[in-house]
């Protein structure tokens, strides 16, 4: 039987983020009509992380398109049973406004009117308590000079309420996220912007990829999280601790080795 303990995490909040890389070649060099280069160039990582926990909800690598949007978005819900989030915030890319609507969003149809013509289609609407924010950057000679916020479902005012109630946020930003970005560049040398040990395969890339982010979560024990123990000493924990998702420190082996599908 799975442990009461296994799902969902405690998740709260959300921050979306895609963090570049190449397989092979980078894009500028790849000829689509080619298809020598097919799955080759940038490779992104969609990424759902969870700023509380600092916890790797969902990644999907690939080309940064919108259907790879729309699935991390798709993930997240499912591995979050669905609930509506605290806040929820991306970059400006604008895919995510649609992803995020088209997953959680409430079927509107509306009423037959009796008038000639063809009725009104049905549409989405975001459900109540649903608020999404975009962190909005402005660059000058490749270098931000000035960042802001524009706020796409809910009010500013209940944007940032749930940030006041927020154990690790105090405004709209992707700061966990980037951060989270650096470490996995750290933990896998494919995704070092600057490197001889790039990826020549789009399949081993993907399988690291799942590898350094999933291990992460439960071994991966993170400073910031650590909590007194009674005897006065420090507990360290990983974000699958932080989150309610197992209650130690998993070596890589046990992680490894963990069955993917339980038996009840």
């Amino acid at each position: 039987m799975t442990p009461s303990w296994l799902f969902p995490p405690r998740t709260r909040e959300v921050q979306f983020d895609e963090k570049w890389a190449f397989v092979a070649k980078e894009e500028k060099h790849c000829d689509r009509s080619d298809p020598a280069d097919d799955h080759k160039g940038d490779y992104w990582d969609h990424v759902a992380f969870d700023p509380e926990h600092r916890l790797v909800l969902s990644v999907v690598p690939g080309a940064r398109t919108v259907e790879n949007t729309e699935a991390v978005v798709a993930d997240f819900h499912r591995r979050t049973e669905g609930r509506v989030m605290e806040v929820m915030t991306s970059d400006e890319y604008p895919a995510y406004e649609t992803a995020i609507l088209n997953t959680y969003g409430e079927t509107i149809t509306p009423p037959r009117t009796g008038k000639p013509g063809r009725p009104k289609a049905p549409s989405k609407a975001p459900p109540k308590g649903l608020k999404y924010a975009t962190v909005t950057k402005r660059r000058e000679r490749g270098r931000v000079v000035e960042v802001g916020y524009r706020v796409v479902f809910g009010t500013v005012a209940a944007v940032m309420a749930a940030l006041g109630r927020s154990r690790v946020s105090r405004a709209i930003n992707t700061a966990f996220v980037e951060r989270q970005n650096g470490t996995d560049r750290n933990r896998n040398a494919r995704k070092v912007r600057k490197t001889y040990c790039f990826s020549k395969d789009w399949r081993l890339h993907e399988a690291v990829t799942y590898l350094t982010m999933y291990t992460y979560n439960f071994c991966w024990a993170v400073r910031t999280l650590r909590v007194r123990a009674e005897d006065g000493s420090w507990r360290k924990r990983t974000p699958a601790m932080a989150a309610g998702l197992t209650d130690h420190v998993w070596t890589i082996s046990e992680w490894l080795s963990f069955p993917a599908i339980q038996r009840s």
